[in-house]
């Protein structure tokens, strides 16, 4: 049985969140969300607490309720200019941080140096920070999954979840991404995603990836899919940030906003027979279930 069936839709039913990542990372991330939530067919976001631009967007999700949000668990930065750091004070949770006081850019370096009792800690106050704001989200995920850099991690992150009785991204692909066994580390009683499509490098270098996301909506298989995106558009302030990282720079994220701000992809849901679905509709399927 897929999570649709579990959650009470018949057989064959193709359930499909479009989710935007990295709000909060910067103005120009936090622009494009709001119109690709507004005029286009993302339907989901989740906000990065750590980041300089979290104020805006936490008060455009206070102020517009509609709109389905998550908290975006933080222990990482990859970019090489743009820095961040925890919430919390650096010396309450040292383990997480460079000498200069910022995340890691690698989860193998977090896996090496964090402790599980520091990334319980900050993970924690990224919670309650957005909560403080009045935000209510209605599920958890990680930046770059950096809560599967270790299995300690990842418990830390599913208690999480029971704390706050919000459900967690869990999926198998994106457990085998960051280099956990799936068969070991899910467990009876999570909620899991039954598939996650992202784009790919390949596609991308080959002007391919608005291609891609549409072969992914025509190929979606039955179950509940969620389609990882980041929406920004490429400008000069995400070309800073994402600068000499054209895995998902700003390039990449204008495909993104381009393509799911598009009547055609509208169109591609409804040819496909594709329901789309909010976390906070799932959290209300499940209460009944």
């Amino acid at each position: 049985m897929n999570t649709a069936q579990m959650l009470g839709f018949p057989k064959g039913t193709k359930l499909l969140i479009i989710h935007a990542d990295d709000a909060g990372l910067s103005h120009s991330e936090n622009q494009a969300t709001i119109q690709a939530l507004s005029t286009g067919s993302v339907n989901s976001y989740s906000i990065m607490v750590p980041c300089p631009w979290f104020h805006e967007m936490a008060l455009f999700a206070k102020t517009h309720p509609q709109f389905d949000h998550g908290v975006h668990l933080t222990l990482t930065c990859e970019w090489e200019n743009y820095k961040f750091g925890p919430v919390l004070p650096v010396h309450e949770v040292p383990s997480l941080v460079d000498k200069n006081g910022h995340f890691p850019k690698k989860r193998d370096v977090l896996k090496k140096q964090a402790s599980a009792t520091e990334v319980a800690k900050e993970l924690s106050a990224q919670i309650e920070k957005a909560l403080s704001y009045g935000l209510r989200p209605t599920h958890i995920d990680s930046h770059m999954y950096s809560v599967g850099s270790d299995s300690a991690f990842f418990e830390v992150y599913r208690e999480l979840g029971k704390k706050y009785n919000l459900p967690v991204q869990v999926n198998a692909q994106l457990l085998s991404m960051v280099g956990l066994d799936p068969n070991t580390i899910i467990q009876e009683g999570d909620f899991v995603v039954d598939q996650v499509h992202l784009g790919s490098y390949d596609h991308f270098e080959k002007g391919q990836l608005g291609n891609q996301y549409m072969d992914i909506l025509d190929n979606l298989a039955e179950g509940l899919n969620v389609i990882l995106i980041h929406t920004a558009f490429d400008d000069r302030e995400m070309q800073g940030i994402t600068i000499n990282h054209p895995n998902f720079g700003s390039a990449w994220r204008q495909i993104d906003f381009d393509t799911f701000t598009s009547e055609a992809v509208k169109s591609k849901i409804e040819e496909n027979g594709i329901k789309l679905i909010t976390w906070g509709e799932i959290n209300s399927l499940l209460a009944r279930h």
